[in-house]
């Protein structure tokens, strides 16, 4: 049995009472857009992970067992789950704002009136208008066509427009790419078949994202730690200790150091806090892990119009070729075209429409063709559009003045006349040039800084454009972008990804890109090991915006480019850039600089308890000890580092360079401790005093890492540093404070706790300095 026909919507759409009647019923769209995850996602990422499970158990047990004092790490937990929901709430508030504010909109047919509607207003039965750039956002059927070509390469792979007229089914997550038109949705929201475009495009962690790759890989090696190193430390503390009491006290505190508690939590902040502070910038981050895939980023791929140019098209000059013909007149006539792209309109402003050309048929432009056409009633054809693309085989002569135009910067386009009639979307025969026209566009101020900024900071640049390689490769002369190799004429570019990968790699100006060639260069250059921006803001770069690592969209651009892209410049300023790579690259450094924190203080929390299990001595740190090391030379400067400046360039390799540093340093750390512990316990000190002088040396020595981290040591970090010794002297003074951390100063053995101290400084800093100083930034050239 098929499904009945859809009732036929009256030309003049939905009246207001049928719009709420089918709301009422549950046909309506209702799919807002997604910049952020819900927040059921933030509370299940931010409460049920593993380590909060372990830490839980563990507190269990302790509450059950142990004193409450020891209990103080559970605090620490509750405040790292609630400040990571409080950052990623505030970031997904001020995105969500932001999306809202930008949210695409449609045209409908109501009560005989068009309106612009959200897309979460549309309702089974409507009436949409549809004009080139529009992404289809619910199924439905053709009303009205004139020369409607949809792009449904995002659903079928196929790059090759499809003609669409009356009757023809429209399937959403399509885009318009010429002609314009109408149709009816048949089927909307949950119904639709690909549940809108921009919904699948911006969830939030599609983009790849190295740094979470890395630090899921720590937390596997600490998580299959953890399980044997519990065993050996429970029956350790067993034979060492008098009581079970205190037996499982000890492999508690062994337990929970080894836990790196904040390290998810500052990635989760220093990624929302780079999205809040894009957003001030008035830059969209659809999808958080992209402001770290920024600072990844070693090629960017950026069109001409409307990025090294602000988009402005203006008329220069007609230079007559068949003076016999009305040139003025046809491109009035041409440019009087209700779908008239910039190049037209520019034109219409410089040729009013003239009086009685009936236009009879027409071709929309194409940017895969190039050009657009119509036939006039008495007057034949005119096509305009590339001059090599309209004359392909034509005299050289007019082509010669083409390209001597284009290599001032101009974007030249020829008019041409036959008296043959269209015949689809082919170029008629006997096409005779009779004018060329020179247009000119605004370069925007900042080009040229914002090229400086990039290429300084190793970041290749490919200007990708269909307008002529002449044109293209003046204006990258004019804003200064590093020249390799000659300006490429991308209709003789190889086919094979391979071939084509090559000719990428030497050379940076393309002109006569057609779209799926935008495709295939992206793909030949990550084939080449490369991660690729892509900027765009026409309908011709929806496909590359979605292949490329990055996709970055201007803010006036089309519907379905800014719903691909995983950054929208709102603002549609390309000297925007310079600061979302920095921002992007703030964040990689910085994530790096806690994660050595973290991951040295797991290394030797694991490697102190298998020695004190083997030894079978009792474990030298209560947990409560253990969670002012942890707030004090980890927990709180992790916070600050996280979220400072730093500019220090991405390097791959994220994973390895943490544990070069780490593992010695963690070695180091525990070592000394160990070598404390063991002096106290050889000089007869009691148990509170032997405890304390290991977390003397733990605490100097964890100290240290964090100054090495933190270097260079401007004003603010010497003033965080001196915060926490300061914390940690100031638990002495008060006897009931001292009581409640069992802390008591060792009376003898301070000399040799000291030297302890000292040498192990010493070997953390030949580590850090063999690791390549890690944490450390060099000043960077460019913008700042």
């Amino acid at each position: 049995m098929t499904d009945p026909a859809p009732v036929v919507t009256p030309a003049g759409g939905l009246t207001s009472a049928e719009v709420a009647t089918r709301r009422a019923q549950g046909l309506a769209s209702a799919a807002g857009e997604r910049t952020s995850r819900p927040v059921r996602e933030i509370l299940r990422a931010n409460i049920a992970t593993r380590f909060n499970f372990i830490l839980g158990v563990l507190l269990v047990v302790i509450l059950a067992a142990g004193e409450p004092q020891d209990a103080l790490f559970g605090i620490v937990l509750v405040a790292n789950a609630l400040i990571g929901i409080t950052q990623e709430l505030r970031a997904k508030l001020t995105l969500d704002r932001l999306a809202v504010l930008t949210a695409p909109r449609i045209r409908v047919v109501r009560d005989g009136q068009r309106h612009d509607i959200t897309v979460g207003g549309l309702v089974t039965g409507d009436l949409v208008d549809l004009r080139p750039g529009d992404q289809l956002v619910a199924d439905g059927v053709v009303r009205t066509s004139e020369s409607l070509q949809a792009d449904e390469s995002l659903l079928t792979g196929e790059s090759e427009p499809v003609d669409k007229r009356a009757g023809d089914r429209l399937l959403s997550g399509s885009f318009v790419v010429a002609g314009t038109g109408g149709y009816q949705a048949t089927e909307v929201g949950a119904e639709a078949y690909a549940r809108k475009l921009a919904a699948e495009a911006r969830r939030f962690t599609v983009v790849r994202s190295d740094l979470m790759a890395g630090i899921n890989q720590i937390l596997r090696y600490v998580t299959w730690a953890i399980g044997p190193v519990a065993v050996l430390m429970l029956a350790s503390q067993l034979h060492a200790r008098d009581t079970v009491r205190e037996a499982l006290t000890g492999t508690v505190a062994a337990l929970v150091g080894m836990v790196p508690q904040g390290l998810v939590l500052l990635t989760s902040i220093a990624f929302g806090a780079a999205a809040v502070t894009l957003a001030r910038r008035r830059v969209l981050v659809q999808q958080l892990p992209a402001v770290e895939g920024l600072a990844r980023v070693d090629i960017v791929c950026f069109d001409k119009t409307g990025t090294i140019t602000d988009g402005t098209i203006a008329f220069e000059r007609l230079v007559p070729l068949d003076g016999s013909r009305p040139a003025g007149q046809a491109l009035g006539a041409l440019a009087g075209d209700g779908n008239a792209n910039a190049t037209l309109a520019a034109i219409g402003q410089a040729f009013p429409a003239p009086a009685g050309w009936q236009r009879q048929d027409a071709v929309p432009f194409s940017s895969a063709r190039k050009w657009s056409a119509a036939s006039f009633a008495g007057q034949g054809t005119w096509v305009l559009g590339a001059p090599e693309m309209v004359l392909p085989a034509g005299p050289r002569e007019p082509l010669a003045q083409a390209a001597s135009l284009a290599a001032s910067g101009r974007r030249v386009v020829l008019l041409a006349h036959t008296g043959s009639p269209l015949a689809g979307d082919v170029l008629p025969p006997g096409l005779r040039p009779v004018a060329l026209i020179s247009l000119t566009e605004r370069l925007r101020p900042d080009a040229a800084a914002t090229v400086a900024y990039l290429a300084a900071q190793g970041v290749a640049l490919k200007l990708i454009s269909g307008d002529s390689p002449h044109t293209v490769s003046a204006v990258a002369a004019q804003v200064g972008l590093p020249r390799t190799g000659a300006p490429v004429d991308a209709r003789e570019l190889p086919d094979d990804p391979d071939a084509l990968g090559a000719v990428l790699a030497g050379n940076a100006v393309f002109g006569r890109v057609a779209p799926h060639q935008k495709r295939a260069m992206v793909t030949a250059l990550q084939a080449r090991g490369h991660t690729v921006a892509m900027t765009g803001d026409g309908i011709n770069d929806v496909l590359a915006l979605k292949l490329a690592d990055i996709g970055i969209a201007m803010g006036s651009g089309a519907p379905a480019t800014k719903a691909v892209a995983e950054l929208v410049l709102l603002d549609n300023e390309f000297a925007t850039l310079p600061g979302v790579v920095a921002e992007g690259r703030r964040v990689t450094a910085n994530i790096e600089r806690v994660a050595n924190l973290f991951v040295t203080k797991t290394v030797w929390s694991t490697l102190l308890a298998v020695a004190v299990a083997v030894t079978l001595l009792p474990y030298p740190f209560l947990p409560r000890h253990l969670t002012i090391i942890d707030t004090l030379a980890i927990g709180v400067p992790a916070f600050f580092l996280a979220l400072a400046p730093n500019r220090r360039r991405y390097r791959p390799g994220f994973v390895g360079r943490v544990l070069t540093f780490a593992i010695p340093a963690g070695a180091v750390i525990a070592g000394a401790t160990f070598a404390a512990y063991a002096v106290a316990r050889a000089g007869g000190l009691p148990l509170a005093q032997q405890r304390t002088a290991a977390a003397l040396v733990t605490l100097a020595l964890s100290l240290c890492v964090l100054i090495m981290l933190a270097l260079p040591l401007t004003w603010q970090r010497i003033v965080l540093v001196g915060a926490m010794v300061a914390g940690f002297a100031l638990l002495f003074p008060v006897p009931a404070v001292r009581a409640f951390y069992a802390l008591e100063l060792p009376r003898g053995g301070l000399g040799v706790i000291a030297l302890i101290t000292v040498l192990g400084a010493a070997a953390l800093a030949v580590i850090w300095l063999r690791a390549g100083r890690p944490g450390s930034r060099q000043p960077e050239p460019g913008l700042q």
